[in-house]
């Protein structure tokens, strides 16, 4: 009877960590473009119904007190650790859409639209829309 127990409750586990890993929900790595060092981790998370992302660490060192001295409104010259860059993402089927993206760096806001890649589920495409352009990242879950 224990050994059956046992087993249901990893199978439990198991099927809870599957679907988890179904979402973006979650940190992420994200990557440089020019460099394709790891850049920073962006914690996407549910809130007021729709889906937005911070930065919650910036993983080199010398740019941690860094503020974003091209953004507008009240995000200008506010630190980017902490700052919250994605937002009112809702999800539309397997994709989050609807809502925008700020790159820190040239503070600029983009349309944005977030979906896992469908062989890896730890990789997150980031696509970021300027009319008919765009520029998708691929960011990776971290543990």
């Amino acid at each position: 009877m224990k050994n059956k127990f046992a087993i249901v409750i990893v199978m439990l586990f198991s099927i809870t960590s599957l679907f988890a890993q179904e979402n973006v929900l979650g940190k992420w790595k994200t990557i440089d473009d020019d460099t394709g060092q790891a850049k920073s981790i962006v914690e996407i998370y549910q809130e007021d119904g729709v889906v937005k992302g911070k930065v919650v660490e910036i993983l080199n060192k010398d740019r941690q007190d860094r503020v974003c001295e091209n953004c507008k409104g009240d995000k200008k010259n506010k630190p980017i650790l902490g700052m919250v860059i994605i937002e009112n993402m809702k999800k539309d089927g397997n994709e989050y859409t609807g809502g925008t993206i700020l790159d820190p760096e040239k503070g600029k806001e983009y349309r944005c639209k977030l979906w896992l890649d469908e062989n890896d589920k730890n990789k997150l495409n980031v696509r970021g829309y300027v009319a008919f352009l765009y520029r998708t990242q691929n960011w990776y879950r971290v543990d």
